[in-house]
């Protein structure tokens, strides 16, 4: 890290000393400025958590009632000798990059992000700073996200396809962002209501009550047992798979919704039917345009690729000083 770090790595997190605060702390600590709700970014035993107004209900939701300080985004405020903003990040709901400036320097913290259009979030916006620590999640050049749209009509053309098969289409998503957006997109493509395993649900309930529109829903729970799901399209989390909950459906086509679907291997090593590339996070190109868009002279990168971010914006002599943080954030954990 360089000199007069605003954020240095600690056992418990990012620490900024000029505000005696943390930014998504692993480990308890006094003040934690929350990024997204996340469980590798949001977790129980802090004593003060910052965060957004769309950010709060998720953060009720996973964490239950902690002390809560909220803020609109670009709205400042002080911690210390820290001036800090939430901007958005374009990742899920309520999710932000955070800015903070100590002495007239600006660091801004992105969490995670993306930049596709996503109906669930507020769009991405970038921010002009000194450093930026970026997640690198998927910083290599084969990722690139194809259109939403395109992604979204293959996935009710392989809900057609199973429902003159007669199978059940169960479509695995992370409960928190990827559910919510699915059912977003295909809110007015939707021709009957999409089914909802239980561990989805909760998280569908929370957008709704903020005003997000999503398709209609049913949960799988609530048809009795002897219904079998035929031409039905299911969300569930990836922790279904191959667990007892399949034997709700006699005959079932599986797919998966994630960024990691680009590469065909996964598709396979997972055992699943059909794949399809949909991510609540930046591709190579997308990151890189970010990176410029921020004007920043020091790059830090965080899990994922990030050691082969950093040799890429080196070996380009861009003039930018990139270097490698390590943290216990995830890449699209499972549970998520």
């Amino acid at each position: 890290m360089p000199r007069n770090a605003i954020l240095e790595p600690s056992p418990q997190g990012l620490y900024c000393a000029a505000g005696h605060f943390y930014v998504d702390p692993w480990g308890p600590v006094e003040r934690a400025v929350i990024t997204h709700g996340h469980s590798d970014h949001a977790r129980i035993g802090m004593g003060e958590y910052y965060t957004t107004v769309s950010g709060l209900p998720i953060l009720k939701w996973r964490l239950g009632d902690q002390n809560y300080h909220q803020f609109e985004y670009g709205e400042a405020f002080r911690i210390g000798g820290a001036l800090i903003s939430f901007h958005p990040a374009g990742h899920v709901l309520g999710s932000a990059q955070i800015r903070i400036e100590v002495d007239g320097e600006v660091w801004v913290v992105s969490g995670d992000y993306k930049r596709q259009f996503d109906p669930t979030s507020t769009p991405f916006e970038p921010v002009r700073c000194d450093t930026f620590i970026t997640e690198a999640t998927f910083a290599l050049p084969v990722f690139r996200w194809p259109e939403p749209e395109s992604v979204m009509q293959q996935i009710i053309d392989w809900w057609k396809e199973c429902e003159s098969s007669g199978d059940a289409a169960i479509l695995y998503v992370y409960a928190l962002g990827k559910a919510q957006r699915i059912l977003a997109e295909l809110k007015d493509i939707a021709v009957k209501p999409i089914f909802l395993h239980g561990a989805i649900s909760s998280g569908v309930d929370v957008y709704r009550r903020y005003g997000i529109e999503m398709a209609d829903t049913q949960l799988v729970a609530d048809k009795d047992r002897a219904y079998g799901f035929a031409g039905d399209l299911i969300l569930a989390p990836p922790s279904a798979a191959g667990s007892s909950w399949l034997r709700r459906f006699p005959r079932a086509q599986q797919a998966f919704a994630s960024g990691w679907m680009q590469i065909r291997g996964n598709k396979r090593r997972r055992n699943l039917d059909r794949g399809f590339v949909v991510s609540d996070h930046v591709d190579w190109d997308d990151l890189l345009q970010s990176i410029e868009e921020t004007g920043a002279k020091r790059v830090i990168a965080t899990h994922g690729d990030s050691y082969a971010l950093v040799r890429y914006l080196t070996e380009l002599n861009t003039g930018i000083l990139a270097e490698s943080m390590q943290t216990e954030f995830g890449a699209d954990q499972d549970e998520e």
